[in-house]
């Protein structure tokens, strides 16, 4: 991933696993937003540490794995897996809890960030970071449980969304639509979505993830607290739009759950009349656990819920610029490199 919105391919020799690594061969492997926003469009960072090594991007990878390298006792081959897309140090706090998102050692590293990610036929990967992928789900549905689904996941989690509970999500990009399906999965009995696409509610209101959908406008909060009566239970910001952010929270009931998910950017309120007085929780979402991603497989397969219903476009590696340029381009649903 070059940058300056650029795509390219480039021939590498099939790794071969270390010392506690796999190999696996890729079946579908997610174009994440952070990817456009990050690398595709920039190609730059401020710390070293986390910017883009120029590696094999793709950090949504899912596949079958394929061999093993010494050490490993858990996979075995034909195993059907995702992957955990950040690689941590092993022994600091964050990742002892399985939050190897947060882990700061120098050694931490995303697979198609620092290391070769998902966008290339085989991948090596830590067995630690591999999560099975039950029958009933498949590899795209794991890969979007790789990145996506799961910050969707771990927000629903924060949330705390239950059967009592009415949802709103604001931003209907993929993690969102990931994030009302997953309400719906947890038994929210109302589902709210905003965004500022027509499309994107008409596609959530054709796939069953919501019961009410609005255009992003002035009027937005005063149709929330008609539908809600008051406000929603649990509020989502899917968006990272200043103004999604502030509507989501100023959208929660009062004693309710704002969780923030959407990366970037700023929001701006007033402490006492948004926050405070209302008795509202704030909350900061970041990916997920390793643990939660595993318990988000079952839940799924226990729901009979498929993620790859939110996606909309598959494309070979081949046509992988295509693809990019069709993600960033922001109408898509979610896009996949898939492979035979």
């Amino acid at each position: 991933m070059p940058g300056n919105s650029t795509v390219e391919l480039r021939e590498v020799d099939v790794p071969r696993p270390g010392i506690g690594q796999v190999l696996i061969r890729m079946r579908a492997s997610g174009i994440c937003g952070s990817d456009i926003h990050y690398i595709y469009h920039k190609h730059v960072g401020d710390d070293p540490r986390s910017r883009y090594q120029g590696v094999v991007a793709g950090h949504e990878p899912a596949g079958e794995v394929m061999e093993l390298g010494a050490g490993c006792r858990h996979f075995k081959a034909g195993d059907r897996v995702a992957v955990y897309h950040i690689s941590g140090c092993g022994f600091c706090r964050a990742c002892r809890k399985g939050f190897q998102i947060s882990c700061t050692d120098p050694l931490r590293a995303a697979y198609g960030w620092q290391r070769d990610g998902g966008h290339a036929p085989f991948l090596v990967a830590d067995e630690r970071d591999l999560v099975h992928l039950p029958d009933s789900l498949s590899y795209r549905d794991g890969c979007f449980i790789s990145c996506g689904v799961g910050t969707a996941y771990e927000g629903i989690l924060r949330g705390n969304v239950s059967g009592s509970d009415s949802v709103l999500v604001v931003g209907l990009g993929p993690v969102g639509m990931a994030a009302l399906m997953l309400a719906g999965g947890r038994g929210a009995h109302l589902r709210i979505g905003m965004d500022v696409q027509q499309e994107r509610i008409d596609k959530a209101r054709q796939l069953g993830l919501i019961d009410h959908g609005f255009v992003a406008g002035p009027n937005a909060l005063e149709a929330i607290n008609e539908v809600t009566k008051g406000g929603a239970h649990v509020a989502l910001d899917c968006s990272g739009n200043p103004h999604g952010r502030l509507l989501a929270l100023q959208g929660t009931a009062s004693w309710g759950r704002c969780v923030y998910i959407g990366e970037t950017g700023h929001v701006q309120f007033n402490v006492s009349d948004d926050l405070m007085h209302r008795q509202r929780t704030l909350y900061g979402s970041w990916v997920t656990s390793l643990h939660n991603m595993d318990q988000c497989c079952d839940d799924l397969a226990a729901w009979g819920l498929h993620p790859h219903d939110i996606i909309t476009d598959a494309f070979p590696l081949q046509r992988a610029g295509e693809a990019y340029a069709l993600m960033a381009g922001g109408k898509s649903g979610k896009v996949v490199i898939e492979y035979p």
